[in-house]
């Protein structure tokens, strides 16, 4: 990586995106020491005006690559929709710039080998937004399994619900790559693979099975909203995630784990959310993310909770202390080859042995050809 041996006193920061987790990625950036966002790029006009000035960031721009010529701007965090993550992020490297993508890494194994090319030539960072892996209670989990504390674990699970997608991208298969597995799944994936010791040959995934359907949301996608993953890792332990477009009531995230010495069972959000009824919904008067209308929990510090600040704290600290990052290109590369490996058991209707080569363009060409 380039900046090894060195260090940057300030990580300067160029957001491409406005949307959804750009604010978040923007808000989490505002209480990282050592990182300040320079500059924003959007395509919609008037949008990243409109977002530069809501959080005060000094420049803005409707063409990213405007952005990519500032020469001040160090690191890139792509907040985009997944058919864009592969040009955007080969155009930056290109550029010198380090790059953060949000999850999933690419719409297929070709671009993702194209990113992690690109950076690697350009002596740049690849990190890889899964923010679960710095999720507080998921870090202390962790800590208690490399502790030994459950014995040898043998099955862990992990799910993540909500009532769906915050922008009509994510239901459009030609963009988005697939459905909630593509969308949530790849959180799953991840989270086991470094629960379990991704680098140890242990985590290694041996083979999946899943089951996908379109439940509640077919008049919006002809992609699943609901899906159930089953994964075999070398070592014998098994991964279950449950992924759901369907539960109204914001969002649920949960994780278990069982070993032959012990067990456990992380809520996520609930152990710091309120518990409300409102007839209007949560977000009535602001843009809100998912249906909060009737019973919802609304979490503290949630962007907190769920690990966004502490994932671009580390992603800055590695930049200025010139480390390799935890989450990196090649680990969006390992969950993206799961994620086409279930959707094509899901087609099959059986178990699919890793690795998982098959080129297609979308992971869900694997499941429902068009």
């Amino acid at each position: 990586m380039r900046t090894k041996g060195t260090v940057m006193e300030t990580v300067r920061v160029g957001l491409v995106g406005s949307g959804f987790v750009t604010a978040i990625h923007a808000e989490a950036l505002a209480r990282v020491a050592g990182a300040r966002v320079d500059a924003v790029a959007s395509p919609t006009p008037g949008k990243a005006a409109r977002f530069a000035a809501e959080r005060g960031i000094p420049k803005h721009f409707q063409d990213y690559r405007a952005l990519y010529d500032l020469k001040e701007i160090d690191l890139v965090v792509l907040g985009l929709p997944n058919d864009l993550h592969a040009d955007a992020a080969v155009l930056a490297a290109q550029a010198g710039k380090h790059v953060v993508v949000e999850k999933p890494l690419a719409l297929n194994l070709a671009e993702c080998d194209r990113m992690i090319a690109a950076c690697s030539d350009a002596g740049v960072m690849l990190g890889y937004a899964e923010e679960l892996c710095f999720a507080p209670k998921y870090v202390r989990l962790k800590q208690l399994v490399d502790e030994g504390a459950f014995g040898r674990v043998h099955t862990v699970k992990q799910s993540e619900k909500h009532d769906g997608p915050h922008a009509a991208w994510f239901y459009d298969p030609e963009r988005s790559g697939g459905g909630v597995t593509m969308d949530m799944g790849c959180h799953a994936i991840e989270f086991f693979r470094w629960l379990l010791g991704k680098d140890g040959a242990k985590a290694r995934i041996k083979s999946v099975f899943a089951s996908m359907r379109t439940v509640i949301h077919g008049d919006k996608t002809v992609s699943e909203d609901e899906s159930l993953l089953l994964l075999s890792f070398d070592d014998g332990a098994i991964g279950l995630a449950e992924e759901s477009w369907s539960k109204p009531g914001g969002m649920d995230d949960r994780a278990e784990v069982f070993g032959t010495e012990g067990q456990a069972y992380v809520d996520l959000m609930h152990g710091n959310a309120l518990r409300t009824y409102a007839r209007r919904g949560l977000g009535y008067a602001v843009e809100k993310a998912g249906e909060t209308r009737g019973w919802s929990y609304p979490v503290f510090e949630e962007i907190w909770n769920y690990g966004f600040v502490q994932e671009m704290e580390h992603f800055v600290a590695c930049l200025r202390e010139g480390r390799e990052p935890l989450e990196k290109g090649e680990d969006g590369r390992a969950v993206l080859e799961a994620i086409m490996a279930l959707y094509a058991s899901a087609r099959s209707r059986s178990v699919v042995d890793l690795p998982f080569e098959r080129a297609v363009a979308r992971p869900i060409d694997l499941w429902r050809p068009f």
